[in-house]
């Protein structure tokens, strides 16, 4: 099959790129914008990863329902913390070992971490002992800062990995 029939999207996006920078919808400028992405697409195609298709798609509506709702919920408390003059942030830093094993699950949680107001992915390694993903997460603040970090691992394993190894089993 042609390159360019596997990566339509691609395809397209590169074909309304080269119209938008040459500012002309003329059959001749769309041909030739098609030729070229269809042979950027083709020369580029070995370059990239393959996707796996996720085992359980219909789990990923309720993973960005319940990732949305976290979002908000994370942004008032995060406003709340920084727009209170008496309270003072308490960053901390924890390594998550994470149980994934596909690559794409793992950039979607470090995503899912990163997109989440009060933590960011700050780090990505495997260790050479034991070969599981370790993630380290900077979190704005640890409130009491006793079980700060256990508490984070906990909620971020249950709310995000979980659904995670579901959906990409």
């Amino acid at each position: 099959m042609m390159t360019w029939l596997r990566f339509p999207l691609t395809t397209l996006a590169l074909l309304a790129l080269w119209l938008l920078l040459v500012g002309s919808v003329g059959p001749g400028q769309v041909l030739l914008g098609a030729l070229l992405a269809a042979l950027i697409t083709g020369a580029t195609a070995g370059f990239w990863p393959r996707r796996r298709r996720p085992g359980r798609p219909w789990l990923i509506l309720r993973y960005l329902w319940r990732l949305g709702l976290d979002i908000l919920t994370a942004n008032v408390r995060v406003a709340a913390l920084v727009l209170d003059p008496r309270r003072r942030p308490r960053p901390f830093f924890v390594e998550l070992p994470l149980a994934l094993e596909d690559p794409f699950a793992i950039y979607l949680f470090a995503s899912t971490v990163s997109l989440t107001p009060g933590t960011v992915s700050a780090d990505l390694r495997r260790p050479a002992d034991d070969g599981r993903t370790l993630l380290l997460v900077h979190a704005l603040d640890g409130g009491d800062a006793t079980g700060a970090a256990e508490r984070l691992c906990r909620d971020l394993k249950q709310r995000y990995e979980q659904p995670l190894m579901e959906i990409f089993p």
